[in-house]
């Protein structure tokens, strides 16, 4: 009788062991396809702020500025009879 119930709690023991295998393999896939996903966006996001900065040197050169600044707003630099110096 005892050797019954020995077996039967190792039989229960074994098949709870396969199915915990079985859930941590399944959940190891999970995270694998979330982390390879993550890592996509990841290099998406790295690639689309290489753009932004090459953008934003673009803008800020100042060939450009100053191309801006005399069609756009109508500025011009100043002649000499136009300066003044302050003095403290």
């Amino acid at each position: 009788m005892t050797l019954r119930i020995i077996l039967a709690v190792l039989v229960v023991a074994n098949v709870l062991s396969a199915i915990g295998i079985a859930h941590a393999r399944h959940q190891h896939r999970q995270f694998y396809v979330e982390l390879t996903r993550l890592e996509r966006a990841r290099d998406e996001l790295n690639i689309e702020f290489g753009r932004l900065q090459l953008e934003q040197a673009t803008w800020a050169e100042s060939n450009r500025i100053d191309q801006v600044a005399r069609q756009r707003l109508g500025m011009r630099f100043p002649g000499t009879d136009e300066i003044v110096v302050v003095r403290p």
